[in-house]
């Protein structure tokens, strides 16, 4: 049962119930009237769609396009994938045998358009309808095999169309007219007039390549090495069109249903199988949950969901060229082991904010944009102007007193820590971008300071004395420092 409305209805029943007269959405206290025996239980909405989510994986092994139709159902597009299971009528016992015996109940059909197969499950399983045969097929169910609501199925009753022929008889301005062309249109695509295309709920890989296996196989050494012959497979099938991978994904399907996909990622189009082979054993290694054969897979996939052109290169004369092709290689390998959002690179911004100067992004996809980028060079025999260590956000410290309008703290405490300034370099102005911040930043006045200790900071004090850190009647407003960093 669940709630709706302030009020528990019925949320899914089993057969015998439904054969006692129950029905999905009739309230409970009638449910308890027609079958005062009724055993209840709470609905679990969040549970269920995780189960869906779960089937819908599981059959992805009979065809990459798998679309969600909720709340209990799924489509899937066998278009060119009947045959390898023996046909249609083969691969439909072979999905609906699976699912019930592991104790679900299941209506499928197969037709042409996905709304007409919808259509027939809702009261008939197991139909297959040739081509062209979609109205004949839908023709003597009742309205509400449809699903278009009880408020349009009771119309139609009303008017005396108690079939789907019924209504499909009559002329298609006079049902839009009553029930909408909504309506009429969903109609046309019951009786296999035009479709409307499912949403796959995972992309079409460029390219996929598969093995199944009579008898599963579990050990490490047979599964790897048939994820070597696979990657052979499809460095094949790329290399016949120029195109190296960006993205792989081996997906490995248990014999309970279980499924298990591992993606890695290259910063290069990759086109040799040692490769591939050595980045999905490094991706393997690192998992923190191994991957579990449990009794064995039966199915192993491997596909390239990002593909790229390849782009010829001078590799005999270069030493660059090759240097960053062993730079990009070992990001890689690291990337598969611990992921590629930690292994990063640095990029110069076209700003002046200390905070938003350097921006840091995956070495995999920018690796590229970061050797040829230009940083700001260091002036000899000075100090650097920048720290090396910059806190991601400023930490405020006490100063007791400074040179008023713009001068340096002469002490200071940080951390509980109290530093004399023995010398100052300084200030370095820095005002915000208006044009970004609206005027909701002030102007910052930094400092070079080296306390008693030799201890090097780079402070801050935000706002201008004459203007910015002055209330609206000209009464002064405390002052805020920071440190921003700590210099070598």
């Amino acid at each position: 049962m669940a709630k709706q409305s302030n009020a528990l209805i019925i949320y899914a029943l089993d057969d015998l119930a439904a054969h006692s007269g129950l029905s999905i959405g009739l309230p409970l206290a009638n449910g308890r009237a027609i079958c005062p025996e009724l055993t209840v239980f709470d609905a679990d909405e969040a549970a269920d769609r995780q189960t869906l989510d779960d089937i819908a994986d599981w059959c992805d092994r009979f065809t990459p396009l798998v679309a969600l139709d909720p709340p209990h159902g799924l489509f899937l597009d066998i278009t060119g994938c009947a045959h390898l299971f023996g046909g249609e009528a083969a691969l439909l016992q072979a999905v609906t045998g699976a699912l019930t015996q592991r104790g679900f109940a299941v209506s499928a059909a197969i037709a042409s358009t996905s709304v007409c197969a919808r259509t027939l499950t809702r009261h008939v399983s197991g139909k297959i309808v040739a081509d062209g045969e979609e109205a004949k097929a839908v023709a003597p169910l009742p309205v509400t095999a449809l699903g278009t609501g009880e408020a349009i199925a009771g119309g139609l009753r009303r008017a005396g169309l108690k079939t789907i022929g019924d209504v499909a008889s009559r002329a298609r301005h006079e049902i839009a007219a009553r029930f909408g062309a909504a309506f009429t249109t969903h109609l046309e695509h019951a009786l296999g007039q035009g479709d409307a295309p499912i949403s796959p709920r995972k992309p079409l890989p460029d390219y996929i390549v598969e093995k199944r296996f009579p008898e599963p196989v579990a050990t490490e050494t047979v599964i790897a090495m048939n994820l070597s012959a696979l990657a052979a497979m499809l460095v094949a099938a790329m290399d016949k069109q120029g195109k190296g991978a960006r993205r792989l994904e081996a997906s490995f399907f248990r014999t309970d249903g279980a499924v298990r996909t591992i993606a890695v990622d290259t910063g290069r189009p990759v086109t040799k199988r040692e490769v591939i082979d050595r980045l999905f054993r490094e991706r393997l290694e690192a998992l923190n949950d191994p991957l579990d054969p449990g009794f064995g897979f039966d199915l192993i996939r491997l596909s390239a969901s990002r593909t790229e052109i390849m782009v010829q290169q001078q590799r005999d004369l270069d030493a660059s060229v090759h240097d960053n092709d062993e730079l990009a290689a070992l990001i890689d390998r690291i990337a598969a082991r611990i992921g590629g959002k930690r292994v990063v690179v640095h990029l110069p911004q076209d700003t002046h904010i200390p905070e938003h100067a350097v921006l840091a992004v995956p070495a995999q996809h920018h690796l590229a944009a970061a050797i040829q980028a230009t940083w700001p060079e260091r002036i000899e025999s000075e100090p650097p102007l920048r720290p090396l260590r910059l806190f991601e956000r400023p930490e405020p410290i006490k100063v007791p007193f400074a040179t008023v309008p713009d001068g340096p703290p002469h002490q200071f405490t940080w951390r509980r820590v109290t530093h004399t300034v023995a010398r100052v370099e300084g200030p370095e102005r820095i005002a915000m971008e208006w044009w970004k911040q609206n005027g909701a930043r002030l102007t910052r006045d930094y400092f070079r300071i080296e306390d008693e200790a030799g201890l090097r900071f780079w402070i801050f004090r935000d706002g201008l004395y004459e203007s910015e850190l002055a209330g609206e009647e000209g009464e002064p407003v405390p002052v805020k420092w920071f440190v921003h960093g700590l210099f070598a």
